[in-house]
């Protein structure tokens, strides 16, 4: 693919202490004729962890109802391209280069970055805004990439947002507790949203949430568990992927009955298709078995040893890459015991300065290959950000181009 600085550069060159700019993109939005709310309707996907399933099944439900839908997620897996996809399916390498070609004169015409910077997440969310016009979709699912009122997503007016659990994800960048943090996710709603629907949070989240959609709504909405007789996953995913894919059902369900569109005669034909690729999915390697998990905190840890432990008679190792800024120490405090090799990563923005037991492995990711994969032993769970997943993912040679079937 060409064209891939467009969406980088500016991420790339920013300086400490800068922000995203939310005025840059919203006049690089009206540059390329991408009205506010004026294209086919939006379903928000925010939280600190789930987005992604949340996103695809949504998806899923929405495209089986019969709507062309375009999903923008990331970060990305195996290529830049899944992060815009059309009816679960990646787009094509030519024509994501041709909306980074739209971007990019685009941008051309616009004065020159000032104090702040243009994010990967939300030029991608404009290529996916882009793809929808040249199909005349008839729904986008759009993910934020960190945040809600900061987030690009707040830009193209939500009709239905799903909120996602909400913890200490971005602590100190997104606020300094996550009452805070859960009121930048909600305030992503804003005077197009109808229907907020959200996973059940920690009471005080709860209230800081309730008021923050008050107040964007004007007290028109209120945040709301996945509504009944939404579609039921079956089977569901496994582990904590499944409250996620009820809450993106749930979020589907509400822009249906306001677009007054039935669900499909195939839902569950094609809730049934969806794969969710690094979620507790199983591959293999020769003769060994690995379940790779994008698990970042004590909890997704927790969850994903306990399935693996279902799943096999022992965990032979554990390949765990998290960053200082994810929950590292309960990482450790779960993996007590188990053999750990734990990897880094080279991405310059990212740090692995935590100590670690003395008994754990050490390697880098850049490093590895297949064959120190299945050196590992018999049975591997493989966990960290998306951004180590994805690589595991490459290696295994796993199939990500579609994740439901239409």
């Amino acid at each position: 693919m060409r064209g891939m600085d467009v969406f980088f550069q500016e991420w790339a060159d920013r300086r400490p202490g800068q922000r995203r700019d939310l005025a840059r993109a919203a006049a690089l939005m009206r540059e390329l004729g991408l009205a506010p709310g004026g294209g086919p309707p939006v379903l928000g996907v925010v939280g600190s962890k789930g987005k992604g399933t949340a996103a695809t099944y949504a998806s899923a439900c929405l495209a089986a109802a019969g709507l062309d839908t375009v999903t923008v997620t990331g970060p990305s897996l195996r290529s830049q391209r899944e992060r815009v996809r059309v009816n679960g399916a990646a787009i094509g390498a030519d024509v994501l280069d041709r909306h980074a070609a739209e971007i990019a004169t685009a941008l051309r015409r616009l004065p020159p970055p000032g104090d702040g910077y243009l994010a990967p997440s939300g030029l991608f969310l404009v290529a996916g805004l882009l793809e929808a016009r040249r199909r005349g979709a008839g729904a986008c699912v759009l993910e934020a990439g960190m945040g809600g009122r900061g987030d690009e997503l707040r830009l193209a007016r939500p009709r239905v947002v799903a909120l996602a659990s909400v913890f200490a994800e971005h602590i100190g960048k997104l606020g300094d507790t996550v009452e805070e943090i859960a009121e930048e996710k909600a305030a992503v709603a804003g005077p197009r949203t109808e229907r907020f629907v959200s996973l059940p949070q920690r009471p005080e989240v709860a209230a800081v949430v309730a008021a923050t959609v008050r107040a964007a709504t004007g007290g028109r909405v209120a945040p709301e568990p996945p509504p009944p007789g939404r579609p039921v996953p079956d089977p569901a995913p496994a582990g904590l992927s499944a409250a996620s894919a009820d809450l993106g059902c749930g979020a589907a369900q509400a822009l249906l009955d306001l677009l007054g569109r039935p669900q499909g005669a195939r839902t569950a034909e094609v809730l049934a298709s969806v794969r969710l690729p690094g979620r507790l999915s199983a591959h293999t390697l020769g003769a060994t078995e690995l379940i790779i998990d994008s698990a970042i905190d004590r909890t997704g840890v927790r969850a994903a040893l306990e399935h693996a432990r279902r799943r096999w008679p022992r965990v032979d190792r554990v390949l765990l890459c998290l960053p200082d800024h994810k929950d590292v120490a309960g990482a450790v405090a779960e993996l007590d015991g188990v053999p750990v090799t734990a990897a880094t990563l080279p991405d310059a923005h990212l740090r692995f300065a935590r100590a670690l037991p003395a008994d754990w492995d050490r390697v880098r990711a850049e490093d590895l290959t297949p064959a120190d994969l299945s050196a590992l032993g018999g049975r591997v769970l493989v966990l960290g950000t998306v951004y180590f997943t994805g690589r595991v993912l490459g290696l295994v040679d796993a199939d990500t181009e579609r994740l439901f079937e239409v």
